[in-house]
């Protein structure tokens, strides 16, 4: 088909001269394929398909390239296919993220120099400017430390083959059926040479691959189950054996994509524009959106629900924050004076532990059917359950026993160099990234809140940080932002634009994807955590 034929290499380029050849020659190979279609209706359906796929990603290169002379070019290549007659896509859906309105969001073209630098670096790696970079941008300091870390682990040195690295990305994310993800890299994995048979489930894989799949589930799910007999049954099997350090890249791969899949779910990534439901060549029918939009979610409702922030603030909301503020203030004082007994601190981590496990949404609605690639990973037997109902109980994890700065960077950074410096680096930033602000007040010392959030994330794994006063939990957050960080952090394919309306309504769009950074760190911190303990059990 005609994607062999397009070189899309070039526009990666920093060099304009280099992308405008490159453009040139994708322009004449799209226009000669063109009018072979129009001249022929009755062409093969691969031609048409084939066709219809560079389409798309030029239709996403005209409004996701960081080079205006790509989008441009872009464009005026769409152009001429139109004029032969061919149907050409428009995007659906309105930006980068279902949940905060397109108006709100740095529009690619005038981002500042930082953030243009951060574009061209995200691009120049992995070919494109996806959803989840439009929406990190918020946070540049965030952002330029996860895009250094994500891809030095699927694209610099280290003991994994590429393909390998992308196929245990698309077993991550497959965990939470987060079709986004899977979708991405589905395509580097072919494009970085991968066998599509692989495609078609576990099964297809090397049994390499395959014996990774438990420690995936439990992972995901349970990873406080992880013990060092699981670590040596994949180091010591005969033919199909890890070693210790491609063990740690596979660990590392799969922390990282099952907490961005909590990213994307909790902020409501749309798909990419040249992804399946980015893009449509339907016409645009009268009302302005056809019933594939509807059926899509993408319905004119949205736009009366339209999220708070932006609209008058409501009394009640206002007073939210002023409380929130007025706790902090009163628990600061309080933290000055007394101090609780090492039982009670004790008895307060249990309590908020178990408590935790009943925290759960009203709503549980059932996500729609995966149709893409992940249903061939699933295993419906097994997610993460509120295991106190089911007679389960997750076993307390003290930091002072094992912890990431004192064993589990150290760990990382002798099997897979680098690494453990770069993950540092970013659980750092997320943790300690502050503006200062609260909704609409400044110079707000918010450290108390940040670690009340990170706390709890650990708190619902069984991880225990002894000098903490859980009780400040409960002061500090409320129900309905409990139930979202536990739907983000645990099912984050449950996730509604409802729930992330609902928590903190006074709050900014930034804010909000603020604690999902923190979400995301701490969810990746608290696996690693227990895979790494399990991993130095072993060794020892």
């Amino acid at each position: 088909p005609m994607e062999g034929e397009v070189r899309w290499d070039g526009l990666c380029s920093r060099d304009a001269a280099a992308r405008g050849v490159a453009l040139e020659a994708i322009a004449q190979t799209v226009l000669r394929r063109g009018r072979s279609v129009a001249a022929d209706p009755l062409l093969a359906p691969a031609a048409r398909d084939g066709l219809s796929a560079v389409l798309a990603r030029l239709l996403m290169l005209s409004r996701r390239c960081p080079f205006p002379d790509v989008r441009e070019k872009s464009q005026a290549i769409l152009g001429g296919v139109q004029e032969l007659g061919i149907r050409i896509p428009r995007p659906l859906g309105h930006g980068p993220s279902r949940f905060i309105p397109e108006k709100e969001m740095i529009q690619v073209g005038s981002e500042d120099a930082v953030m243009h630098t951060l574009f061209a670096d995200s691009f120049a790696a992995l070919g494109r400017l996806d959803n989840v970079t439009l929406v990190m941008v918020f946070h540049p300091q965030y952002l330029e430390s996860f895009l250094k870390t994500q891809h030095y682990l699927l694209q610099m040195d280290g003991p994994l083959p590429l393909h390998y690295r992308h196929y245990i990305g698309i077993m991550a994310a497959a965990r939470h059926q987060c079709s986004y993800l899977v979708n991405l890299h589905v395509n580097d994995f072919l494009h970085v040479g991968g066998d599509p048979k692989w495609l078609n489930g576990l099964e297809n894989a090397p049994q390499k691959l395959q014996n990774l799949g438990e420690l995936n589930k439990m992972l995901a799910h349970r990873p406080w189950l992880i013990t060092k007999e699981h670590i040596e049954q994949l180091l010591k099997t005969e033919e199909n054996s890890w070693s210790l350090a491609e063990l740690i890249h596979a660990v590392v791969l799969l922390t990282h994509y099952h907490s961005l899949a909590s990213f994307t779910f909790g902020c409501g990534i749309s798909p990419e524009i040249d992804c399946e439901g980015g893009h449509t060549f339907r016409p645009p029918s009268v009302s302005n959106y056809c019933i594939c939009d509807i059926t899509n979610g993408y319905h004119a409702a949205e736009e009366i629900h339209a999220s708070p922030t932006g609209s008058i603030p409501s009394a009640e909301s206002v007073c939210e924050v002023e409380a929130l503020m007025e706790k902090m203030k009163q628990l600061q004082e309080c933290r000055d004076e007394e101090e609780a007994s090492q039982e009670e601190m004790a008895t307060r981590f249990e309590r908020e532990k178990r408590e935790s496990m009943f925290v759960c949404s009203s709503e549980d609605e059932e996500s729609a059917p995966a149709r893409d690639v992940s249903r061939h990973f699933e295993d419906t037997s097994y997610g993460y359950k509120d295991f106190s109902r089911h007679g389960m109980h997750v076993p307390t994890f003290r930091v002072q026993d094992y912890s990431w700065e004192d064993h589990g960077y150290s760990l990382v950074n002798r099997l897979y160099p680098d690494v453990g410096q770069l993950l540092d680096e970013k659980f750092h930033i997320a943790y300690n990234l502050t503006y200062n602000t609260m909704a609409m007040h400044k110079d707000v010392d918010t450290s108390m809140l940040r670690r009340a959030i990170w706390n709890y994330i650990h708190c619902m794994f069984g991880i225990r940080y002894d000098d903490y006063d859980y009780g400040e939990i409960n002061q500090l957050l409320d129900r309905s932002f409990k139930v979202y960080i536990k739907t983000v952090v645990c099912t984050p394919e449950k996730t509604t634009k409802r729930m992330y309306d609902g928590f903190w309504r006074q709050f900014a769009h930034s804010e909000k994807v603020h604690v999902n950074l923190l979400l995301v760190e701490a969810r990746m911190q608290a696996e690693l955590l227990y895979a790494l303990r399990a991993i130095t059990r072993y060794m020892t």
